[in-house]
């Protein structure tokens, strides 16, 4: 009997999880793709109405923002986007450079035709999505072609710690995305041809340089207050 209620509270626990992640995931999302800006109040009760959840569980999702680094909690005042300050991008993008120059290397190393194949149509979709001014796809696709890099180099360690950055990455260069654009997706088109030739180190060369302009855009970005609408 003891060990039947002790897995019922088990169920009982763990039930609602799925519900409070889901939350949880949508408010993120919500912050990285900029619809919920750095600085923006949070009202519990808008953001309850939005989702069409009830608030609890959406307050359980702030107290996780926070300690994720997406919220800030203030006392008497409430939630606010987190607004990045330039040594928290630079700390993010310069471990990011690091990772993703490894990343490149092996993926010169393991690439077969197949793989060069499917990052040309990658590069084609960004260049395409920067041609047509669209953010939102010009970001995913950024995101595709990394993370298609990436599981070519296929070391499970390194796609770990990459995803585990990737998330806010992706916020950082959502503002940056037009910008930076052209000059990016020149310089993903040189990645590919190294890569493609099996160059290792000119890849990871090309992908250092790659990441740090991108950190590099980015803090003047922060350096001129630039808005990040």
């Amino acid at each position: 009997m003891r060990e039947a209620l002790t897995a019922a509270a088990s169920r009982r626990v763990t039930r609602p999880a799925p519900l409070r992640q889901a939350v949880y995931d949508a408010l993120t999302e919500l912050i990285v793709s900029g619809s919920l800006k750095p600085g923006q109040h949070l009202v519990e009760a808008e953001l309850a109405e939005h989702l069409g959840v009830s608030r609890q569980p959406v307050r359980e999702a702030l107290q996780r923002l926070q300690t994720a680094g997406w919220v800030d909690l203030r006392p008497a005042q409430g939630a606010f986007v987190h607004s990045p300050t330039e040594e928290e991008a630079a700390q993010l993008l310069g471990v990011r450079s690091v990772l993703e120059t490894y990343s490149a290397q092996l993926a010169a190393r393991n690439a077969k035709p197949e793989d060069v194949e499917q990052l040309c149509e990658l590069q084609n979709e960004g260049v395409n999505a920067l041609a047509a001014g669209d953010v939102e796809r010009l970001v995913a696709a950024n995101a595709a072609l990394h993370a298609y890099v990436t599981s070519v180099a296929a070391n499970d360690v390194l796609a770990e710690m990459l995803a585990q950055v990737g998330q806010k990455v992706r916020w950082y260069y959502t503002p940056i995305a037009k910008p930076r654009g052209k000059e990016a997706w020149n310089e993903h088109t040189q990645l590919i041809k190294a890569i493609a030739r099996g160059d290792a180190d000119r890849a990871g060369e090309i992908m250092r340089k790659h990441t740090e302009r991108t950190a590099e855009f980015y803090r003047k970005q922060i350096a001129a207050g630039v808005s990040q609408d």
